[in-house]
């Protein structure tokens, strides 16, 4: 698999599924009520979530701060600490089995993982030219 491939996501209250591959926790915390068998995380990536101040920023006002959040997220990704996390991530997808990114965000849409599924869709195209 490839930068490039379609990064498959789902909540970290969904059942596991067979063809889930490699199970990539991507929350800087871990999911409430979720004990690590049923999570069945094989890599946790605390380091590519939004820095603490951005995140609790965001939180206070999700839908006026929304676009400003997802400009400062995508420059975090940028930063040192943030690279060495995608590139750690690029290298789970590059070792040809499937990778799902799991996270306990209720709203999947209104959160960082959109931004971060963005940024490793840019990068795989950024390879390809």
């Amino acid at each position: 698999m490839s930068a490039t491939a379609p990064v498959r996501v789902r909540r970290a209250y969904d059942p596991v599924e067979d063809d889930d591959g490699t199970r990539v926790l991507i929350d800087r915390l871990w999911p409430r009520g979720v004990s690590k068998e049923k999570a069945a995380i094989d890599v946790w990536l605390k380091d590519i979530t939004p820095s603490d101040d951005l995140r609790s920023w965001y939180h206070h006002d999700r839908e006026a701060r929304h676009e400003e959040f997802v400009e400062r997220y995508r420059a975090e990704l940028d930063d040192r600490t943030h690279t060495e996390a995608v590139e750690r991530l690029v290298s789970l997808m590059g070792e040809g089995g499937p990778v799902t990114l799991i996270t306990a965000a209720k709203d999947v849409d209104d959160s960082h993982v959109p931004v971060l599924v963005g940024h490793l869709e840019h990068l795989g195209k950024r390879k390809a030219h």
